[in-house]
């Protein structure tokens, strides 16, 4: 009988499990997990908010100002304004559309760039191993994990080597987890059921195979998420967007209220004064910022994509763009990441058979995870071992920096058990109490220490990685753990080299132009750092090693941190310390990693960059992903990012301008005008048609000095812009008043035409001034913003002499009104552009 949903499972035996799962060792036929998929739903802790297309629609109405407007507008019909209340529904119901069509087409792209980085599991489905998205595991499947692999729900264990499993995430134990099968008490706590893994957790070191019980928000990581309501963080930049979209509404909601009083006081109709209130509401808040804030962003992403950068969250890319440190491991970054195995050594430094052979019965045997190191053992160095059986392994882990292979051999007519262990150096170095010579006699390994140390940095400083080799014969035993590493015999030296990627030097210089310093922390040790530096040019890197590190307190790091280049010999946790310390001295830090030891500086950086080949945990972790790990890749994709953010704040820009404007306008025009300055209807067009060039700013061009060096955030200098080019934009409005009523003595409709006229024109001309620090012809914009600003200019030209004109409240213009227009609109023009020139001689952003 098949249970869904199984409690204290870790109290049951393995075959009590499957009976109650309804599977067995080799998993779930793929009918079987698709009827459990249908029937639990996807994997994930949160679902995902899939909204189908009526019901995006439907959304875009859903703001309290629409939902009044359209209620006054039944109400209209039902006083008997049916037209003006029909053509008013068509405006909201045009500007609900393209929002719509916005919002779909971001989202679109969003999911299809997500589909490129699914963590993958290993499940035995029909009999066979194979990789499906882990967000299609189902209680049942039996999975395969090894080193680096991100748990797929609530398991219990069937079998595991060597299994260790960062548990973090749930516990808050900082130190690795020894996994093994087994049965414990029903109320044991979530920390001592060593025969369960846990979703959201990750394994370190080891393999095992074990069966799903729970998925998704049964788990015990989904039902912590449900009962604290688990939200990610708010971004930066998330946060200036809401505070800045409350501010606008504010402002906007006491003016508005502000205007319908002052209407109602002037005995104005007061159904009239209320349409054009919730009009001017609906006109003036920034509704459509959200919209337009993620088409930029979308937009951005799939920009990012072409050139191999997936952006998993949109608001990251503002990080990317305000980056100014990038610390990242040498390996494939600054390398070419294809190391090689170029000798292997006897203490003495000649090439020695026995090291080869046995680092190569060390890689073969090696199952815990795949690492480039053993795939250059395995590759260069052939042998034949047939006549040798793995009996055991310890995988490598980061705080041993050792594999070990326990191999079983026939030498005599007698079988002999042997530890074959490889590593980094000081750490095989240390379990060693003999050496072996290249005619195979033993010394103690005091009287030859100093020579093998003194060999291992002559090939560091050479740029070589070394890594020590040492073995152990433990007689007719068939089994080991991690004690039984010591007293063991030194070897000799695996010597690996990983060259430094052609043109990396300019790389890193454009880095620099783009004002972004690089930092290396590796785990490698301080020779071969500092020869790979002098390789690309740098000289007099500063090198600060992991031992330094520990004996430097949290607040002295934050200076040495500033001034070091290269982070040499670090374990795992101290990468973490030093991404903090940067952070404290002010600096937007991005880190890119792609390993399991770089999963707590990934989280904790503020912009966390992995690569699609990276562990899965890794890749989970990271906000962004590369799909090459090269820096020239990343370069790109940063002045892929800082374009986006440039054009989300011409957008904000022109917003607070445009809004701003109107509102002063509105304001004071209410207050002395005896009439309406524009209708309910008119007003909504309005706003409808200055939307038009502002949904086009997402593909506008940006000028190459905009994105030279990072930006973030700035409401300070928005307020500025704001205030400055608002009273600009009002003074004009207040112009063109003047003008038609004092000039050309215009009659009611004609002053609303001609206040429409200029309104709509000047505000998407406007656009064109104001994208840039630059002279309105020394920047080019971008050819989707020009048409939709040309169709605009005639469109709304246009509009008086059509059979529109007379439904909308509007009458053809004379050509003396429509000269005044144009030279108002000139002079403001030329207005905005010197104000534009002095504003950013006295207020930087």
């Amino acid at each position: 009988m098949y249970l869904s949903n199984i409690q204290e499972f870790w109290s049951k035996n393995t075959e009590e499990i499957f009976q109650s799962l309804d599977t067995g060792p080799m998993g779930l036929s793929s009918a079987e997990a698709q009827k459990r998929l249908l029937l639990h739903g996807s994997n994930v802790i949160k679902a995902k908010k899939n909204r189908g297309a009526l019901i995006l629609l439907l959304s875009q109405f859903k703001s309290p100002i629409i939902i009044i407007l359209l209620f006054a507008t039944t109400l209209s019909v039902y006083v008997g304004e049916t037209a003006d209340a029909l053509i008013i529904f068509v405006i909201v119901l045009i500007s609900g559309l393209l929002s719509f069509w916005q919002e779909y087409s971001a989202n679109s792209s969003v999911q299809k760039l997500l589909q490129l980085v699914q963590i993958k599991a290993d499940v035995l489905r029909d009999q066979k191993e194979i990789e499906i998205s882990i967000e299609n595991i189902v209680p049942g499947d039996v999975t395969v994990l090894n080193a680096g692999d991100a748990v797929a729900g609530d398991c219990l264990i069937i079998e595991s080597v060597s299994l260790f499993v960062d548990e973090s995430a749930l516990t808050g134990e900082t130190y690795p987890v020894e996994k093994q099968a087994g049965i414990y008490p029903g109320d044991a706590v979530l920390i001592s059921r060593k025969n369960s893994l846990w979703m959201g957790t990750h394994v370190i070191s080891g393999t095992a195979k074990a069966v799903v019980v729970n998925t998704g928000k049964n788990t015990e990581f989904g039902q912590i998420a449900h009962q604290l309501k688990i939200q990610e963080p708010e971004t930066e930049f998330e946060r200036g967007i809401r505070k800045f979209g409350y501010m606008l509404m504010t402002v906007t909601f006491i003016l508005v209220f502000s205007i319908f009083t002052i209407n109602i006081i002037l005995k104005e109709p007061v159904m009239e004064s209320f349409m054009f209130s919730l009009a001017l509401a609906v006109g003036l808040t920034p509704q459509l910022l959200p919209v337009i804030i993620t088409n930029n962003l979308s937009s951005g992403a799939k920009e990012m994509t072409k050139l191999n950068v997936i952006v998993k969250k949109l608001s990251s890319i503002e990080n990317l763009g305000s980056m100014n440190i990038l610390c990242s491991d040498k390996t494939g970054t600054l390398t070419e990441g294809a190391v090689k195995l170029k000798d292997s050594l006897g203490i003495s430094g000649k090439y020695s058979e026995k090291v080869s052979l046995f680092a190569y019965i060390n890689a073969f045997f090696e199952s815990g995870f795949i690492n480039p190191i053993d795939e250059a053992i395995r590759e260069s160095a052939k042998h034949d071992i047939n006549k040798f059986t793995k009996l055991a392994e310890e995988p490598y882990d980061f705080i041993r920096k050792r594999l070990s292979i326990l191999v079983s051999y026939a030498e005599n007519n007698e079988d002999r058990n042997i530890i074959i262990t490889k590593g980094a150096f000081d750490n095989i170095l240390d379990i060693c109490k003999k050496a072996e010579t290249d005619e195979g006699s033993l010394l103690d390994i005091d009287a030859v220490k100093k020579d093998i140390t003194d060999r291992y940095h002559e090939y560091s400083d050479n740029g070589y990685r070394i890594l020590g080799m040492a073995y152990k014969d433990i007689g007719k035993t068939k089994h080991f753990s991690r004690t039984d590493e010591n007293d063991m015999i030194f070897l000799g030296f695996i010597i690996m080299y990983d060259p430094p990627k052609a043109g990396i030097e300019n790389t890193i210089k454009d880095l620099k132009r783009l004002g972004i310093s690089l930092k290396i922390i590796t785990g490698d040790n301080r020779y071969i750092a500092g020869s790979l530096m002098r390789q690309i040019g740098f000289h007099h890197a500063n090198i600060m090693t992991g031992a330094d590190l520990r004996e430097t307190n949290d607040m002295a790091l934050i200076r040495c941190a500033i001034r070091t280049s290269v982070f040499a010999e670090v374990e795992p946790n101290q990468k973490e310390r030093i991404i903090l310390a940067l952070k404290k001295a002010g600096y937007v830090v991005g880190y890119m990693g792609d390993g399991i030891n770089d999963v707590s500086a990934l989280h904790d950086a503020d912009v966390s960059i992995s690569v699609d080949s990276a562990v899965d945990v890794a890749k989970e972790t990271a906000n962004i992903v590369l799909l090459e790990k090269d820096l020239d890749v990343l370069c790109q994709g940063i002045l892929a990012g800082r374009r986006t953010f440039a054009n989300t704040m011409k957008y904000v820009f022109m917003a607070t301008s445009a809004n701003f404007g109107n509102m002063f306008s509105m304001a004071g025009a209410s207050a002395f005008l005896s009439f309406l300055p524009l209708l309910p209807k008119q007003v909504l067009l309005t706003n409808l048609l200055t939307d038009l060039p502002e949904m086009a700013i997402a593909t506008d061009n940006v000028d190459p000095d905009f994105i030279l060096k990072p930006r973030r955030w700035n409401i300070g200098f928005i307020k500025k812009f704001m205030l400055t080019f608002g009273l600009v934009s009002s003074i004009f409005d207040y112009l063109t008043f003047i003008s038609l009523l004092f000039i050309t003595h215009s009659p009611v409709v004609e002053f609303r035409t001609g206040w429409f006229t200029e309104s709509v024109i000047s505000a998407a001309i406007i656009v064109l001034v104001i994208r840039s620090r630059k002279f309105i012809l020394k920047s080019s914009p971008g050819k989707h913003l020009v048409y939709a600003t040309i169709g605009v200019v005639i469109a709304t030209v246009a509009l008086p002499y059509t059979p529109l004109a007379e439904i909308l409240g509007f009458a053809p213009l004379s050509f003396e009104v429509l000269c005044l227009i144009c030279a108002i609109i000139i002079i403001y023009i030329i207005t905005a552009e010197l104000v534009k020139n002095i504003f950013y001689r006295f207020v930087k952003m």
